[in-house]
């Protein structure tokens, strides 16, 4: 196994919920994401923060992780970004896509959920690059 940076996993780990807490935000997406998921208010105030934030927090590190192994501890920034880029998009995209035909969800709600994963796994190759 390469050896890998625990600093740049836990950065990384942290750029999704920033980039989460921004792109899921009334300010940009939260409301139509909101109604495109059928989520009411309510909803959404039900359950445990600590096991609901503790548990992306968990999968962020886990993802982060991963990555970080595949990219191993020689990618250049532009490696990183386009290789997060593509696994955003197709891997992560791609099962999303699957899953949600299946569920018959909308596109909208698809591309909403595709964006943030796309654009977090960037961010995510950025990191690691930068910081390995």
């Amino acid at each position: 196994m390469p050896q890998i940076s625990i600093l740049a996993v836990l950065v990384a780990s942290v750029s999704g919920f920033m980039i989460g807490g921004l792109w899921y935000s009334p300010v940009l997406l939260g409301k139509r994401w909101q109604r495109e998921a059928e989520l009411t208010d309510e909803k959404l105030r039900q359950g445990s923060p600590a096991v609901i934030f503790g548990g992306a927090f968990v999968l962020s590190l886990l993802a982060s992780f991963t990555f970080a192994a595949f990219l191993g501890p020689d990618v250049t920034l532009a490696q990183g970004a386009i290789y997060g880029f593509l696994a955003g998009l197709f891997w992560v995209s791609g099962t999303i896509g699957v899953i949600y035909l299946f569920e018959r969800r909308s596109v909208g709600l698809f591309l909403i959920n595709a964006g943030y994963s796309t654009l977090w796994f960037t961010t995510i190759g950025s990191i690691i690059a930068l910081l390995s």
